[in-house]
């Protein structure tokens, strides 16, 4: 990747509907370059998919919740299992696998805590492998995800 390829990745971050006349503009290239070098970032798995950032809250999901997890064993079967029952839950948003007093990080956003609760009760608790959770309700959020830090990591 080279200092091009940052801005584009940079850009497309804040707005992946640009379009290609815009971020060709923008990074200082002809309309076919540019295309050709997202073309190029998408095969190589640098672009892994398009989406539009959803106002949580706007939809409905007013509360968010960070479950830290404790395995019963260190085993890769335990490992496996979880894994496989978490893919299928929908309401997890994001697991974590993560050193310390606890093997996993989950994050979880629901309409308010009759819901959460109900995921915690029907889904995460059926899972034989987990030993123990632990919730963290977040009161707020400070700073959201809107796209990595890609300074410093031009060619």
């Amino acid at each position: 990747m080279d200092r091009i390829d940052v801005q584009i990745l940079s850009i497309m971050q804040k707005d992946s509907q640009i379009s290609m006349a815009n971020l060709s503009e923008k990074v200082g290239l002809s309309l076919s370059a540019c295309h050709r070098r997202v073309k190029i970032l998408e095969s190589e798995g640098k672009i892994s998919h398009y989406a539009a950032q959803v106002n949580r809250e706007a939809v409905g999901l007013h509360i968010q919740v960070f479950i830290e997890v404790k395995l019963k064993s260190h085993g890769r079967e335990d490992f496996d299992a979880f894994e496989e029952a978490i893919a299928r839950i929908d309401d997890v948003l994001e697991c974590h696998v993560i050193t310390g007093e606890f093997d996993y990080l989950i994050r979880v956003a629901a309409p308010n805590s009759r819901s959460y609760e109900s995921v915690l009760m029907d889904r995460l608790a059926k899972i034989p492998a987990i030993l123990h959770t632990k919730t963290m309700l977040s009161l707020r959020t400070a700073k959201e995800f809107r796209g990595y830090n890609m300074e410093g990591l031009d060619a």
